[in-house]
Formats: C-alpha cells, structure tokens, sequence
C-alpha cells in the first residue's frame, strides 16, 4: 500500500516537472516571438520607413509660403525691351459687407475719404492723383465688375510711406490688405500687341469656362515647391506670352519658417530666392513694326478719305493686317493686326467688363484667325467681312505654276481673252468677267498674271483641269493648296491659329459638278485664309518651293545673357517645278501695275488682288490683298497686306507694302546694308506710330490707277 502511494507521488512530480517545462519553452518561444517581432519592426521604421517619416518630423516643423518667380523679359531683334515685370505693391480691398446698404454707407464714405486723404499725403507726387470717384469706381461695390467676392484692387504701386501708413493703421481701414505684385510692364508705343499677348491670373486659366488646356494639364501634375502654380501668379494666356510660357516662368522662391506643435514661428526664416525666367529675343523688329502699324491707320485713313462710289470704288476699310516675312530664314519682321490696343490694361491679369467690351475687337490677332470688326448691330456686323478673307487675283502666280506643272497648257501657248470666259449648258451660261470686262487680247501666262486675267485663270486652268480630271480635279487642287500653306495652319504654334476656309469642296457639294468650283478657284474664289498664310505663300513663291515655318524668337537667353536655346530656319515641306515656269510667273509679276512704288530702288515680284466676298444681306464686299517680295532677283523680304472692304489690292494695300519695304530696307537693308537705321526708339515717329490712331503720319501716299490691275 506504501508502495502504491510512493508511486503516484513520483508520477505527479514527473508530471508536474513536465508541465512546467513545456509552460517555460512556451514562455520562451512566445518571448522570442515578440522580440523577433519588434526587431523586424525596427528595422522596417529604420532602413523602409525612416526617411519618410524624418521627412515627415521636418515638414511638421517647418512652414513654406512660395513666392512667386519674376517672369523673364521679351526684346526686339535688336534689343529693345518690349514686355518686362516689375514688382510693386498694391492695395487691395475685400468686400466684408453688403456697402451698397443705407445702413453700411456711412462707413463707407468713412473708409475712401480715410483712403483718399492718405493717397493724397504719401502717395506719388509724379502720378495723378485718386478722386473719390476713382476710389468708388475700383471698390465696385455693386459687383458690376467683379464677382463679390473677388478682391478689388485700389491701386498700385503704392510708395513706401502708404505702406507704413497702412500697416500702422490697418485696424482703422476693415478689408484692406497689401499684397505684393509682378506687374507686367509693355511699351507703351503698343509694339505687335496682338503676336506678345498677355497676362491673367492662373486661377482664371485652370477655370473650366474660359481656361486653358495647357494650364489644366500643368494643374492635374503634382509639382515641387519651385515649380508648382500659385493661384494668384499670373501667366501667359495669348501670344508668346502662352507659346514661351515655360521658358519665361522661371521658378519660385521659397519662404521656410520654423514653428512648434501649435503652429506658431519660433526661428529664423530660411529664403530660396526666386529664380527669373528667361529672356525672348525676337525676330521682330521694333522700328520696322511700328512703321508698318502706321502704314496701316495711315492707309485705312486714306482708303477712305478717297474713295469716289462715281469710280465704282466703295471702300468701307476699319481695319488692316500684315506680314513681313524673311524669305530665306522665314523670320517675322513685323506682324500687324490693326487698330491695337495698349495691353497694359490687363495689369493685374483682368480687367473690368467695360475695358473688354472696348478692346475685343483690337486684342486678338487678326493675321491669323477671324477677327470683326464693332458695328452697332449684329445684323450690321454681318454685313462686313472678318480678317480672313479670298485671296482673289494673287493666286494667280500659283494658278499659273499648277497648270504648267500638269502640263495644262505651256509659257507660249496663246489664249484669246474677250474680257470673259463662258461655261456651262446652252441656255444657262455662266460668264465669268475680267475687271472692268476689259478684253486683254491674244496673251500667254504671263502674260495673264501681269494683265490679271480672270478669263485665263478659268479657262486654261480651271476648265483644263476639270476636262481632264473630273472630280478629281478639286482633290489635286486641294493638294496643291495644302502644299503652298492654304487650307493648313502655318506652323506658328500660335494659340487658335486659323487654318482658313476651303469653299471649293462646299461649292462641289452643293452645285454637284466640280467644273464651276474648279474654276472660280483658279482666280481666288474658293478659299479663305489669313494674312499670315499669305506671307507664308509669297515666301514660298519667293524662294522656289520651300514652306518655311514661320520664326517669332531668334534666341532664348537666362538673366546673365548666355544663350539658352537658338531658332534655325525651318523647311516644312518643299515643292520643285521646272525652273522655266519659275520664269514664266516672276516675268509677270514683275509687270504686274501698283500703285505707291514709285522711285523703288529695287527691282520687285508682286500680284495685286481684289476679292469679291458676298456677306450678310446678300451684298458684296471687294477686300484689297497685296503680296510681293524683294529684291527680285534675291529675294530677302516678302509681304502680304489685306484691307478687308478695302477695294482694289494695287491701290489700297501696295502702299501699304511699300511703306514696309521702306521701312527694313532703312532698318536692316534689303541689299544688307541699313539706309537710315533709328538709333533711339524714343524718336518722334517710334513714339507717334503704332497707337492706333487713324490720324495720317510723316507721309502719304496718293493711290492712282494704273491699266487694268486689281
């Protein structure tokens, strides 16, 4: 029985023994579990985590507020500034309450009597002074101008002693702020306004109704510090303020202060300066662009201060536009949409609705989309065409080049022109009529284009082309066109540029025979196309088949003068043809009669046009186009002019050309040597041109007519 007892004692120890040791390694094993656990959590939070999360320790300790970059400048071809950014200090003033109340107006008066008194005091003396009209109009308490709660903006520029004043006594002024400013400065003699653009605020260019795309895409990526948008930043909306946009920016600066878990500043701030953008050098020339601005009013002025409805020549002329184009480079001399405007009222990147609906017709670029004109009426403004319109008799060239190329006819074959060319059934003839139904007699092709024969043009190309080709006519029409830079756009990469308007498809459709599109094609009938796109074709025709890309920017430079990026001569397609037909057309531009040349020094290609245009109302409207280039047996420059509702081409636009000849032939030399270079931009008459006024300049020229010509 003893022994029994012994027995379950020993096996309970052993038992006991047992439980504890596997209680222990149990213990151990869930010990080892947790240290193995924490290790490799360690090592995570060190070598994966780490750096994130002292990112994340630092960025919780410092505060960044960036400072907007100081945008580059924008310089003519020989150095003149033309657009550059200042900074400056404006007071701004918020709308906190409904002022227009009875109850609030009170303090109103009390608030722009306050403001008037200390711009009165401190402000500068050099700048007219605020009324309290001025200060009323700018509050815009009615929100005529601005949406409620959009900032308003009193005044700019404010000197130092209105900054003090202000900011000691902000508590006696609700709503008012300081904000500092980059306000874009342009020069005030309005140079290419239209081709540099503007500026407005980047808020506005992300908005969904009237935004950008550009900027739309730039919002959706995330940026750094330095190169992210900042609301308020104003930025390039037009012109090649949009095109350079990257280059121009630059980067911000940043502001980094150190501050504690309650958000309050408790050391020195660290500065990252802004980094300034870079500079434009153009192509452009400023004397020579203001001298063409000025050939412009000075034309229109003239166009209707002579036009006689006894001669059947009734002009109705509000507007011009031009291109001068470097033919072996294709850099842009000049480009003029006029009248202009002065682009300084988008200081500030808006502007009110009344100072739109005054410039909306003078601010976007009519050499290269449609531009109209203000009429009193909507009904009235349809009577009158926009800036693209036919190119009328100066396809002839062209015409001429197309029909020997498809061997249509030769330089020496004979074509009786009787003043018209009849088409169509017995019965239902269809005439298309000459100038004046002037009868030109037996002529060749070259003939045609120095005589501006409407008849040729329809008969031997034309109808050729439609007896021979059909239908298909139209499609190798249209290829010729494309090739020659009409019916596509130039290749500026200019915002909204047009690529005009083919009507000879449209004309097939509705007429269903290809013969009648085909043949008021050949004298410049069935298409539209912008001022730009002609320099583009006279260039073309100039240099013997080679499209060139139009150039705006001869080099991008940073702040230090060191070239960044340079611009090189662009071909965008090329066509050959025969050097004789080459012959052909250049022996009938060179006679073609022009009105303004007279006494040109240089011997010159040109084609006068006269295109008719049927608008709202059923009226017809003829548009005065002019190209040419010079000189003719080395061609350097080539101009296009349109007068839209300008009448004949040789006596309406030519003098304009002629004016722009003159004035690079001064500036930079149409033999390389310059005749009368303007040393200063501030002269006289760099201060008189381009201000959009219609009052005549240093010179006019008398139109007269000479033989047939359009």
């Amino acid at each position: 029985m003893a022994n029994h007892s012994l027995d379950d004692q020993q096996k309970r120890e052993i038992l006991n023994r047992r439980n504890f040791s596997l209680r222990l390694n149990i213990f151990f094993f869930i010990s080892f579990m947790v240290f193995s656990v924490l290790i490799v959590r360690l090592a995570i939070l060190q070598f994966v985590e780490g750096p994130g999360l002292k990112a994340l320790a630092n960025d919780m300790g410092y505060r960044s507020v960036a400072i907007p970059p100081i945008r580059g400048s924008i310089y003519d071809s020989t150095g003149e500034r033309i657009a550059y950014s200042t900074s400056t200090q404006s007071l701004y003033f918020t709308l906190n309450k409904d002022y227009s109340k009875e109850s609030n107006k009170a303090e109103l008066d009390q608030i722009v009597l306050g403001l008037k008194k200390v711009f009165d005091q401190y402000g500068d003396k050099n700048v007219p002074a605020m009324t309290e009209e001025d200060i009323r109009y700018q509050m815009d308490i009615e929100s005529k101008l601005n949406y409620g709660y959009v900032p308003r903006r009193i005044k700019s520029g404010l000197t130092q002693k209105e900054i003090a004043y202000f900011m000691q006594h902000k508590s006696e002024f609700t709503g008012i702020d300081i904000v500092e400013e980059s306000i874009r400065n342009y020069d005030s003699d309005t140079v290419a306004v239209q081709l540099i653009g503007y500026l407005k605020k980047y808020k506005s260019a992300i908005n969904p109704e009237g935004g950008l795309d550009f900027y739309r895409k730039i919002e959706e990526n995330n940026s750094s510090a330095q190169e992210q948008y900042l609301q308020n930043e104003d930025v390039g909306f037009d012109g090649l303020e949009l095109m350079f946009q990257n280059e121009l920016r630059g980067k911000n600066g940043l502001k980094t202060f150190p501050v504690n878990n309650a958000g309050r500043i408790i050391g020195p701030m660290e500065l990252t300066k802004p980094e300034k953008g870079n500079n434009l050098i153009l192509t452009l020339n400023k004397q020579v662009q203001l001298k063409t601005e000025q050939a412009i009013m000075d034309g229109i002025k003239h166009i209707n201060d002579t036009a006689s409805s006894a001669r059947g020549f009734k002009p109705h002329a509000r507007a011009g536009y031009a291109v001068a184009m470097e033919v072996k480079t294709g850099n842009i001399v000049s480009m003029a949409s006029m009248p202009d405007y002065d682009p300084n009222i988008w200081r500030g990147g808006k502007i009110s609705k009344d100072e739109y609906n005054d410039i909306q017709t003078r601010y976007v670029n009519g050499t290269i989309r449609a531009v109209s004109q203000s009429y009193a009426s909507k009904t009235e403004q349809n009577k009158h065409p926009s800036s693209i319109v036919p190119l009328g008799s100066v396809i002839k060239p062209l015409s001429v080049l197309i029909g020997l190329q498809e061997q249509l006819f030769t330089s020496r074959t004979v074509f009786q022109d009787h003043g018209y060319f009849q088409f169509g059934k017995t019965g239902h003839e269809t005439k298309i009529r000459n100038a004046s139904n002037k009868a030109n007699g037996a002529i060749t092709a070259s003939k045609a284009i120095e005589k501006s024969s409407n008849a040729f043009m329809a008969g031997m190309v034309g109808n050729n082309l439609y007896m021979r080709d059909g239908k298909e006519g139209i499609d190798l029409w249209d290829k010729y066109m494309k090739e020659f830079g009409l019916g596509v756009t130039t290749g500026s990469g200019l915002l909204n540029e047009s690529a005009g308007t083919v009507d000879y498809y449209q004309e097939l459709k509705s007429s269903g025979n290809a013969q009648s599109p085909l043949l008021y094609a050949s004298f410049g009938q069935q298409g539209r196309y912008t001022t730009l796109q002609l320099a583009q074709y006279v260039t073309m025709l100039a240099n013997h088949g080679k499209r060139m890309k139009p150039q705006f920017v001869k080099q991008i430079e940073d702040t230090d003068g060191n070239v960044v990026q340079t611009f090189k001569p662009e071909i965008l397609n090329e066509r050959t043809f025969d050097q004789s037909y080459w012959n052909t057309i250049e022996a009938g531009m060179s006679k073609v009669t022009v009105s303004g040349f007279e006494g040109f020094p240089y011997a010159f290609n040109r084609k006068t046009g006269t295109s008719q245009q049927k608008v709202g109302g059923g009226i017809t409207v003829e548009n005065a186009v002019f190209i040419a280039y010079a000189p003719a047996n080395d061609p350097v420059l080539a101009v296009a002019v349109v007068v839209p509702e300008g009448g004949y081409g040789g006596r309406s636009a030519a003098p304009i050309a002629r004016e722009i000849f003159d004035a690079y032939d001064a500036e930079i030399g149409l033999d390389g040597v310059p005749k009368n270079p303007t040393k200063k931009a501030t002269t006289e008459q760099g201060q008189n041109a381009g201000t959009g006024s219609t009052t005549s300049g240093s010179k006019d020229t008398t139109s007269t007519t000479n033989g047939g010509a359009r």
